[in-house]
């Protein structure tokens, strides 16, 4: 008789819009996790199928169609376990009916209407199907943009089990746990898209302390994890137990697959051991799961802390790597100063998508220091990135030259000092243009919140590294 079972947290680095790709690797993480660890379940996290976040996608006629294919080969891939997983779920118009829903009752809805969804896929069907209650609308979220609310929590019965299931801003609220408790549920998993900021995994573990005493059981938390555009997903996927202990927790910053595993309760274990004549095991009610009381997770593996400074620049080199990747740039160049902000721009670059892919370009004047340009060639040679030196002397004559008339009767001011910004940006554009590369600016929070930057000469390029960084 089975005391315990795995579960499989499955942190992945999803695409936006790469639903086939995903699906791809969700199919493999799965095997994966069957052969490796033999999981009961395996959790992805939220919106896997279409990446997170969609945004406008959600609104492309096609989606719906495009995502129930992608359902549809994770039902015939003969996946020997069951699997958890976040998708948007398109009720009524093209995409279909649901599960349990006839054709007709689907065109009998008033409009199509979408939902931020959690399935369960066991056996080649769709076992259970649960709509994301609470839709962030704040900062960089943008839900009621897209969805529309679920109402009530969903229950699985899992090994003799009953477990519940949220997505993401659910968490955050307690009206979620509540409704869990009543139905006797004996573990939750909450699968998430959450970004990451400075003090965010701290946030997460005293969020789940409290919320698994409103729930009275366990919580399984899994994160996404990978840079898109903007934002960045740090994993650190973790377990609590019903007393609010962290039990096991993923690295931050890491893709992987990381097993739990948990114990079943021993009057559940009773109630599903294997007797004369009984084919299947009885349900799990309300009551008996009340009775059997929650599930255990014993201390498990946990990863090593890292300092504040260390998680900042494990987060900024996955989301410089990531942006690179993602849009299919072959690499990246950089003005480099001799100063602080590009000098730490060009390391996270070369730790994000290593020297061979990072090229440096020192452009010198007549006003530039030797220490900048030793300080600059100490580190490019140190690095062993590409390392070129272009003077600007001769492009700032010719604009000077240009401007003679319009300047002239007037005292040099910053117009002249942002020509020469102007001229760099000319140059690492052009750089860009003719070999692909990204263009990664280098100015801080704390400059462009006041605006000291230079429009269109050190502002110009594709991707700041450091614009949510102070100084």
């Amino acid at each position: 008789m089975e005391s315990r079972f795995t579960i499989v947290m499955a942190q992945l680095n999803l695409t936006v819009g790469d639903i086939d790709g995903n699906t791809d690797r969700i199919i493999d993480a799965a095997r994966r996790a069957v052969a490796e660890y033999d999981a009961a379940l395996v959790v992805f996290p939220e919106l896997a199928l279409t990446g997170y976040p969609p945004e406008d996608l959600l609104l492309r006629p096609s989606l719906g169609r495009r995502v129930e294919r992608a359902l549809a080969r994770l039902w015939t891939e003969n996946i020997k376990t069951s699997i958890a997983l976040g998708y948007p779920r398109l009720q009524g118009g093209n995409g279909g009916a649901d599960e349990g829903e006839s054709e007709s009752e689907s065109k009998d809805e008033d409009r199509p209407r979408l939902f931020n969804s959690l399935t369960v896929i066991s056996d080649g069907r769709r076992v259970l199907t649960y709509d994301k209650q609470y839709l962030p609308n704040y900062q960089v979220f943008d839900e009621r943009r897209y969805f529309t609310p679920g109402d009530g929590v969903k229950t699985l019965d899992l090994r003799g089990v009953r477990i519940a299931f949220t997505i993401c801003e659910d968490l955050w609220r307690s009206a979620p746990m509540r409704q869990a408790r009543r139905v006797g549920t004996q573990l939750l998993v909450c699968i998430n898209a959450s970004p990451y900021h400075a003090g965010k995994q701290q946030e997460r573990r005293r969020l789940l302390a409290r919320r698994c005493t409103e729930a009275g059981c366990p919580i399984v938390y899994v994160n996404m994890v990978g840079g898109q555009d903007e934002l960045v997903f740090d994993g650190a996927s973790m377990a609590v137990s019903a007393d609010g202990e962290l039990r096991r927790l993923a690295p931050a910053f890491e893709e992987g697959l990381y097993p739990l595993q948990v114990e079943i309760p021993a009057d559940a274990q009773e109630r599903i051991k294997p007797r004369p004549g009984m084919r299947v095991p009885p349900p799990v009610t309300v009551a008996s799961a009340i009775a059997a009381g929650p599930c255990t997770v014993p201390p498990q593996e946990t990863a090593p802390p890292l300092s504040p400074e260390a998680e900042l620049y494990r987060a900024l080199v996955l989301g410089v790597r990531d942006y690179v990747a993602k849009n299919r740039f072959p690499g990246a160049v950089l003005g480099l100063s001799g100063g602080i902000d590009s000098a730490l721009t060009l390391a996270i670059a070369v730790d994000a998508l290593g020297a061979s892919k990072v090229q440096a370009v020192m452009m010198p004047s007549c006003h530039t220091s030797e220490l900048s340009l030793q300080a600059a060639a100490e580190q490019a040679t140190g690095l062993g990135v590409d390392y070129r030196v272009i003077p600007i002397d001769g492009a700032y004559d010719a604009f000077m030259g240009a401007l003679r008339e319009e300047f002239a009767g007037t005292e040099a001011d910053s117009s002249e000092e942002n020509i020469q910004a102007r001229c760099r940006g000319v140059l690492l554009m052009a750089i860009s243009n003719k070999k692909g590369l990204l263009v990664l600016t280098t100015g801080n929070k704390s400059e462009i919140a006041v605006g000291y930057s230079t429009l269109y000469g050190d502002m110009a390029g594709g991707f700041d590294v450091l614009k949510d960084v102070s100084k």
